[in-house]
């Protein structure tokens, strides 16, 4: 077939490095949920991929050196860049979403909101719900906050649990999914015994390391990097029927 004409209305900026390898996880979301022929019919986008991002569990638990100036920085580098939309492959990091979509004048999704849209589907209301993410994310109350407005039980892990979670995002982040994953697994299984009928993984290196790890889930999982995905490209999808180029999602 010949190749779909490349759309300048529409460019993705994937604010990213915070981990890397959750980036190029999302980055492989994206194109795997995108029905293509060919290149041309993939999300166009440019990526902000910095590492040095200063620790965001840090800044929230401890006060430690803000990140939003690297973020901001990295921001703008995707505006001048001409994206269309925003995306940001880091759960912790969505605690300074809106000073980052503040004054933008495009949409920057958040992640959350992506990953829960269509909960109802996995869990009738007033259902439990487990939540694997940093302490910092917890703290927040990014998914438990959401959950709760919305009329689910929510189902954090204790105290011990709490600390393999760190422990595994820790080896995720120095390389060692498959190790990290294992950290995982026993969290994921004390939720489901604890009624979860379904567990958010909300920091995005526990999708990676249950992954290397070969654990399969016993409940649903709500992967929001994956969710994250599927709304780009389906922004994308849009845009392109609109356009009546009829690209849809895989």
């Amino acid at each position: 077939m010949p190749e779909a004409e490349s759309d300048p209305a529409f460019l993705l900026g994937v604010l990213g490095g915070m981990g890397p390898l959750a980036t190029v996880d999302f980055l492989a979301k994206l194109v795997a949920c995108t029905r293509a022929d060919g290149d041309a019919d993939h999300v166009p986008f440019v990526a902000a991929s910095i590492p040095q991002i200063p620790s965001r569990v840090g800044a929230i638990l401890r006060g430690t050196r803000s990140p939003l100036p690297a973020m901001l920085d990295a921001r703008d580098r995707l505006l001048a860049s001409g994206a269309t939309l925003l995306a940001m492959p880091c759960n912790t990091a969505h605690r300074w979403h809106d000073e980052l979509a503040s004054g933008i004048g495009i949409p920057f999704l958040h992640i959350a909101d992506t990953a829960l849209a269509g909960i109802e589907a996995s869990v009738p209301q007033r259902g439990a719900v487990g939540v694997i993410a940093t302490e910092a994310t917890q703290a927040i109350g990014l998914f438990s906050g959401r959950l709760e407005r919305a009329g689910y039980r929510v189902l954090v892990p204790p105290r011990d649990d709490a600390a393999a979670v760190a422990a595994g995002i820790a080896l995720v982040k120095r390389g060692r999914a498959a190790e990290g994953g294992n950290h995982f697994a026993g969290v994921v299984t004390a939720l489901e015994r604890a009624g979860a009928q379904a567990i958010v993984l909300g920091c995005t290196e526990v999708p990676p390391g249950l992954e290397a790890a070969g654990i399969r889930p016993g409940v649903p999982w709500i992967d929001p990097t994956d969710a994250l995905a599927r709304a780009c490209a389906l922004a994308w999808a849009d845009l392109r029927r609109n356009s009546g180029k009829g690209s849809v999602l895989a």
